[in-house]
This record gives structure tokens, sequence and C-alpha cells, in this order.
């Protein structure tokens, strides 16, 4: 039987395979040349200590042991070209992996998505970087694989409740996702790599039967006494079934325009808005690491922070070591921004959206929109902004110190959003409110972790995006909407996920929870 560790060791031992065996042969007492396979099962960093440690969880193999390299494939997919029909609108990854769990139940997916592929999507990326142009229905937010596509890929979830978190992830390495997703504590994938599984998982759904229809946006969805009975296009086109999942995203307004027209229920729900802060990494290194150089052997530094202020929740949002932010707005009018990392995370700068909780009381200067007064909140901060940066795709942009200050920054250097920035005392942006929180909370962070408030970071706004404004009631056993038979809420649109695993999961279940009504 292989023996099982937990150890913690130093960087450059856990990145070189002879070294940790020479570790492991001591610990064991047993030669490394003994050793056939040691098997990383989990990792993690530990950075509390001056002396930053990697924590381990091994299983050793010696000679003579049997051992059997993981293999992991994926499920055994029959062709459903001829089975029943389920309409999974939007191509994200609550869409594509209820489509393969549909595919895997025995029934037909027909996937619409209003954007283009992820080779198309690209040239409408450049676009807004290049020329300001934003193309509504394909963006960094629309088109195949949703906002995670070219927005990070983090795979990390706190969501252990809501599912199995392990099945998500060796899918995604069955369809080429390196191993060490199973592995890390906080798994990546990384934009430049995100694309061609995404891709890959397109190819096998219409392998198998499915179908995938590209720049095709839902305009209606016909409901005939409380129950679906199928959607129409922005084409004209009708396509006739009597289960749909909806699984949009978190910025697809004309669809929580559509359902609040035709008066099928929805709600207002809290979410986070805030900036997003960008840093040099090495600064960020420095601070996490306590070093003044964190070597060839440690990662670029991430960090996460939370803080009470004035009785709200302030924290970082979506954290990108060597990443750069991205515009992502989804209409003509507006900005808004995201953050991203490559799989190597090389970039020279850091950035995190830094948010604060938002509260339903908060969207009363909106609430003649009804459950659509957060949606509307939003989006007239995004369109301030837009307006006062020079209504073009640049965004209001000012050192950290100097917001603190309430003082307008005399010059803003380059920084990694292509687009470009206006200096602007960000307190223009939002409601008084959450400009004197974000002061104060950058204020608390600063004595938190030294050197985290200087003028050298510089804030882009808004970060407004964090999660859906709406949500779309569903019923806790069955899915379906509360009011309309056949209708799944799903994913981070639907207010049921935040992240690319967490949405996975939740357009499985949705599946799942078809299979089952279509078996009763």
């Amino acid at each position: 039987m292989p023996q099982e560790l937990l150890l913690q060791v130093s960087p450059e031992i856990a990145s070189n395979e002879s070294l940790l065996k020479d570790y492991l042969s001591k610990q064991i007492k047993v030669s490394a040349n003994e050793m056939q396979h040691v098997v990383i099962l989990k990792r993690s960093i530990d950075a509390r200590q001056k002396a930053i440690k990697i924590n381990l969880k091994v299983s050793i193999y010696l000679k003579g042991e049997p051992f059997q390299e993981q293999k992991i494939e994926l499920p055994d997919y029959k062709n459903v070209s001829t089975a029943q029909e389920v309409i999974v609108v939007g191509a994200g990854p609550a869409g594509l992996f209820a489509a393969l769990q549909l595919i895997e139940l025995g029934l037909k997916p027909i996937v619409i998505e209003r954007g283009k592929d992820v080779r198309g999507r690209r040239r409408d990326l450049k676009a807004i970087n290049r020329d300001h142009i934003v193309d509504e229905d394909s963006n960094y937010c629309f088109g195949e694989g949703g906002a995670g596509t070219y927005s990070d890929g983090k795979l990390y979830t706190r969501s252990k409740k809501r599912g199995d978190v392990t099945r998500i992830l060796e899918l995604l390495v069955a369809f080429g996702a390196t191993g060490d997703i199973l592995v890390d504590a906080h798994p990546h994938i990384g934009t430049n790599k995100l694309p061609q599984i995404i891709q890959d998982i397109r190819e096998k759904i219409i392998e198998y039967g499915g179908q995938v229809l590209f720049e095709t946006r839902l305009t209606d969805i016909l409901i005939k006494n409380n129950e679906v009975q199928g959607i129409v296009t922005q084409s004209g086109e009708t396509i006739l079934a009597n289960k749909l999942i909806l699984a949009t995203g978190h910025s697809a307004r004309d669809i929580f325009e559509l359902l609040d027209k035709k008066k099928v229920f929805i709600e207002a729900k809290p979410f986070a808005l805030g900036v997003r802060a960008e840093h040099p990494q090495s600064l960020i290194d420095s601070i996490q690491y306590s070093c003044d150089y964190r070597g060839e052997h440690l990662p670029p530094a991430p960090y996460s922070i939370v803080k009470q202020v004035n009785g709200r929740g302030m924290y970082s949002f979506c954290m990108c070591p060597g990443g750069v932010i991205a515009p992502c707005a989804t209409s003509p009018g507006e900005v808004v921004t995201n953050g991203w990392s490559p799989s190597k995370r090389d970039q020279v700068t850091a950035n995190s959206g830094i948010v604060i909780e938002l509260k339903l009381e908060d969207f009363k200067p909106f609430a003649k929109f009804g459950a659509l007064a957060g949606m509307e909140f939003q989006k007239s901060i995004e369109q301030k902004a837009w307006h006062l940066a020079g209504q073009t795709q640049k965004v209001p942009a000012q050192r950290m110190i100097d917001f603190t200050q309430n003082k307008v920054s005399s010059d803003i250097p380059k920084t990694s959003y292509v687009p470009g920035t206006t200096s602007v005392e960000m307190g223009q942006v939002f409601p008084g409110f959450l400009s004197q929180i974000l002061r104060e909370g950058f204020t608390e962070f600063g004595k938190s972790m030294r050197g985290y408030l200087t003028n050298e970071a510089i804030l882009h706004a808004p970060e407004s995006r964090t999660s859906s404004p709406v949500r779309i009631p569903r019923d806790g056993i069955s899915y379906e909407h509360l009011q309309i038979k056949g209708l799944y809420p799903c994913g981070e649109g639907a207010g049921y996920a935040g992240g690319i695993i967490s949405a996975a999961i939740d357009g499985e279940k949705c599946a799942l929870k078809i299979a089952e009504a279509l078996k009763n």
C-alpha cells in the first residue's frame, strides 16, 4: 500500500522532484532509489511565517507496489440526436455543463448563445480595446464560454455544499486542462488556455447529437397556461420545447427586462460594487511573502482581505496576480472593469476588485423600476463613469492615496487597462456613502497590509458586475421557476452561482432535475 504523508517543505523542494524524493527518503527512512512514484495529491502555500512553506499531501509508491497512473476520461456519452429536446439559453459554464449532463442523461440539448464562438469573440474584444466599440452580443461577458472564457478562469469556490466540485474539475481535465487543477488549493486555468477547452466541450456536445447555435439571441419565451412552450429568437425563428434552462449570465439585462415585461416573477437582489485596484506585482509579493524578491519557485502572490466599514463588508474580489484589467461593458454608453490572468500569471501588475456589499435599501431611488431597481442602480454608475471618463471605453482612474484624500491625481501612469484611463476624482462616480466607505476601507486595508495603501496603486472604476442584480426565484426541490412550469433559472444570472465551478455545478443540477421530472 502506498504511504500518504502531509508535509511542509521549502518552495525549492516542492518544485523539484529529485529534491522532494531526497526529503521524503529521510522522512520515511527509505532510499530515494526505492521510490517508484511520488504523487502530489494536494498543494498549498503557507505564507504566515517569514520562511514561506509549501504544504503538500503526497502518496509514495515503493518499488514492487502496484501503481497505475490516474487517467481521467469523459463519461460514456451516447448519441442523443433523436432524443427529447431541452433548450439551454446561454453557453457559459452553467449552460455548457448543463448540456453535457443532459447528453449523459439521454436528452438532447439545443444550446443557443447570443454571442460568437471563442475564436469569433476575439475580433470583438479587440474592437473594444482598440476602437472603443462595444458589440452588445459579443464582448467580454457574452459569447461562447461566457464571462469566464476571457476574464480569468479561476476555479476556486467556497461552495463545497453546492455539489461535486471534483467532478467538474475532472471533466475540465478530461477536456484538456492540466491535472494541477486537481491538486492546487486555488486552481486556475488561465484566459489563454480556456478557449480551446471551451471549444472542445462544444465539439463534444455536437458530436453526440446536441445543437449549439451562435449569434442566436432569445427575444421571447413562449408561455401558455404558465407552462413553457418554446422560445423565439431575434431572427423570428421559433424553437419548441417544454423544458428550458435559462443560463444567461449576470449581465443579460434584456432577459431580466423580458421576464419583467411578461410578468414572470423576478426580484431585486443585493450585490457588491466598487473599484478595481492595480498594484505592481512585486509590491504585492513583498507584502505577502515578506521579501524583496519572491524567487523562481514561488508563484506571484495573491491577496484576500475583508473589513467591516460603517456596518458594510468591504472586500477583495476576483484577485488576479500577474494579471490585467479588462473592459467589460455590454452596451455602448457604459464602462465596466474586470480582471484576468494568463495561466503563467506573468504580467507585471496585480489587480483585484475592491467592492462593498450593497443592501436593497440602497436601490430606493430606483424603486419605480420594481425588481429591476438594483440593475438600474448598477447601470446608472456605469453610465456616469462613461461620461466622466470622456464617453469612450476609457475609465475613471485615481491614485489610491489621492482618493483617500479626496484629491484629483495630477497624473495617471499607463496601466494594464488597454483602452486607457482619465484622471477623475472617484467620489464623483459613486453615491456619497459608497465613496466614504471606500476611502475609510482603503485606510483600514493599509493597516492590515503594510504598503498596500500607496499612490503606486491605481484605482479604476467601476467594478460593478460582481453578481446578478436580479434573482429569478425557483423551487428549492424541483428547481423550476415558482410560477412557470418547465422554466429552470440557472447559474449566475439567476442568482444561484458565483464563478465557473458553482455555475457548472448548478447547470448539472438543473439538467438532473429535468431528467427526474421527465421520468415522473
